[in-house]
C-alpha cells in the first residue's frame, strides 16, 4: 500500500492511535467489568401470541430486513457503489447485520448471558466489517480487505473472552466494550480526516447519529417506556440502529459508480 498522506491525514492516524492507546490503557487499568444481572430486566415484558417479550422480540425483524436487502444489493443484483478491492466486507456486514435479528431475537426471548451472547456475536462482527468498509473507502482498499479478518477474529474473541469469564464467575467485558465502542469513535476521525473514495460521507454520519439514538433508547429504555406506554426505549433502540444501516444502503445506492 502505498500512501501519501497529507497534514491534516496524518493527523487524523495520529488521534486514532492516541485514542486507541488511551481507551485500551484506561480499561486495563480499570480491572474487570462483569455483566450486571440487571442488564436482562427490561422494561416492556409483555407477551402476545405466545412470544414473550413481544415488541423486544419482533422489532429484531427489522435488522433481518435491512442485512437481507444489503446482501441482495451487494451481491445479487449489484445496485449499490462498493469499493471493489473491498466487496467482502460490505457482504460480511450485511450477513452480520441480518444475523444480529435472528441472535438479539432469540435473546429478547429469554434474556440471560448464555443468549446474549448469540446477539453480541454477530454484532462484534458487523462492527468490525463496518470499519474494514470505512478503511477501505477512506484509506486504502487493500487495507481494508487486509484488515476484515483480522478486526473480526478480535470481534469474536472478544465476545467468547467474555463468555468464558462469566462462566468462571470473574465475567470481563474490556475488551467486548472496546470492540462495540470504539469504532464509533474511530469512525468520525477517518470521516473526518480522509477523503472517501466515492468522496461522499453522508451516509456514514446518519448512520453514527442513529447509533446515538438507538444507544439513548437503550439507556432510557423504563423512561420512555414510562412515558410513552405502547412501545419501550430498547424496542426504539432495534428500530434506530437497523433505520440507520438502512440509510447507509439507501447512501450507497445513490452513488454514482465508481
Amino acid at each position: 500500500m502505498n500512501m501519501v498522506l497529507t497534514v491534516n491525514q496524518r493527523i487524523g492516524v495520529w488521534v486514532i492511535a492516541l485514542i486507541g492507546l488511551t481507551a485500551v490503557t484506561a480499561l486495563a487499568l480499570h480491572g474487570s467489568i462483569p455483566q450486571s444481572p440487571s442488564y436482562h430486566d427490561f422494561a416492556d415484558k409483555r407477551a402476545l401470541w405466545g412470544i414473550p417479550n413481544f415488541l423486544d422480540v419482533i422489532s429484531n425483524a427489522a435488522f433481518v430486513l435491512v442485512g437481507l436487502s444489503g446482501l441482495y444489493a451487494s451481491s445479487v443484483n449489484k445496485t449499490i457503489t462498493m469499493v471493489t478491492g473491498n466487496r467482502i466486507s460490505y457482504t460480511v456486514f450485511f450477513a452480520a447485520v441480518a444475523l444480529v435479528g435472528l441472535g438479539s431475537g432469540y435473546y429478547h426471548l429469554s434474556p440471560s448471558n448464555a443468549s446474549l451472547v448469540w446477539d453480541r456475536l454477530p454484532m462484534s462482527i458487523a462492527f468490525m466489517a463496518l470499519v474494514a468498509v470505512v478503511i477501505g473507502e477512506f484509506l486504502s482498499a487493500r487495507l481494508g480487505a487486509m484488515l476484515l479478518i483480522p478486526l473480526v477474529s478480535i470481534g469474536v474473541l472478544s465476545v467468547v473472552y467474555w463468555h468464558f469469564t462469566e462462566t468462571a464467575g470473574q465475567g470481563d467485558l474490556r475488551p467486548y466494550i472496546l470492540v462495540q465502542f470504539l469504532p464509533m469513535i474511530v469512525i468520525p476521525v477517518i470521516l473526518v480526516s480522509f477523503r472517501s473514495a466515492h468522496k461522499k460521507a453522508s451516509g456514514y454520519w446518519l448512520l453514527l447519529s442513529a447509533y446515538v439514538l438507538a444507544k439513548l433508547g437503550e439507556f432510557l429504555d423504563r423512561e420512555i417506556f414510562g412515558v410513552l406506554g405502547v412501545v419501550s426505549g430498547h424496542t426504539l433502540k432495534h428500530l434506530a440502529a437497523a433505520a440507520g444501516i438502512y440509510i447507509l444502503l439507501s447512501s450507497f445506492s445513490r452513488l454514482p459508480k465508481a
